[in-house]
């Protein structure tokens, strides 16, 4: 760590020793061409991309005394594309589940997608316009435990229907997680998802709506997935879609929860929008 002044997305020596073992780990696996280590800080890196994630940044207004933006980029680049980003969130999520007393792997999770506006310059060919919400742009799939903790994340463009997202959800669910057996979705998902999930071994239940409620209400064990989209709201870089890659959007929603679960870890709390 620098002696420069921190931020406060910045990782605590307590956050940064649940990262690190990870990070060494890639890095002696991934030596530069001439053989040393590298310029740079790895816990510095990991702090440019949590900053990023909290205030929304582009890659150019990084601040100067972080490393520079093509070296952070890099990275992002190199661990999106190998998964070090999930296999981070992975770990810490198993150890968030037994602090509370849970098995490492769930048996149970909630499926649900959100539609999210894109920013200039994203590739038009990879959205869309969601035709229920009237949102031009990309949409979320996330599948949940009954925490709130993030199994899987698939990112498509807004005009795919949620019956894609619901098997491509289960897909990577089914392959990464295989001890869960049931799935809990609204009426968007169809009969399409429920026999995909018998052919990878969820069951899936379409939770209804009582037809005699009006506006939003919450509904049991399902709203959990609305309380983590609430949270990726905490960081601006995922609260609209600026990535032209979505393999980015998804590790953008990895990170921001990897911030969020060391926290839980550690004891300390993601600072509101009002005070950062």
């Amino acid at each position: 760590m620098s002696d420069r002044q921190s931020y406060k997305s910045d990782l605590s020596d307590e956050r940064w020793v649940l990262i690190e073992p990870v990070i060494t780990s890639w890095k002696a696996r991934h030596p530069s061409v001439s053989g040393h280590q590298g310029n740079y800080d790895m816990r510095e890196i990991v702090n440019a991309l949590l900053y990023q994630s909290r205030t929304g940044c582009q890659w150019d207004y990084l601040p100067h005394d972080l490393p520079p933006a093509g070296a952070v980029k890099y990275y992002f680049c190199k661990w999106r594309d190998d998964g070090t980003d999930q296999t981070i969130h992975d770990l810490l999520r198993w150890r968030v589940r037994e602090q509370r007393g849970r098995l490492a792997d769930p048996s149970l999770m909630v499926l649900d997608t959100q539609s999210l506006h894109v920013a200039a310059g994203v590739l038009a060919g990879t959205t869309g316009r969601d035709a229920n919400k009237k949102v031009p742009g990309r949409k979320r799939g996330l599948a949940v435990d009954v925490l709130g903790l993030v199994i899987a994340v698939v990112v498509l463009a807004a005009s795919v229907h949620d019956n894609a997202f619901g098997t491509a959800l289960l897909d990577k669910v089914a392959a990464n997680a295989g001890t869960v057996q049931k799935a809990l979705v609204d009426q968007g998902f169809k009969k399409t998802v429920v026999d995909h999930g018998r052919q990878v071994g969820i069951e899936v239940e379409v939770v209804e709506r009582n037809p005699t409620d009006t506006g939003f209400v919450p509904q049991p064990k399902r709203w959990i997935v609305e309380q983590t989209n609430g949270i990726l709201m905490l960081h601006r870089r995922p609260v609209r879609d600026y990535e032209h890659r979505t393999a980015s959007a998804e590790s953008r929603v990895y990170w921001a929860i990897n911030d969020r679960l060391s926290r839980m870890l550690t004891g300390t709390s993601t600072p509101a929008w009002r005070g950062a």
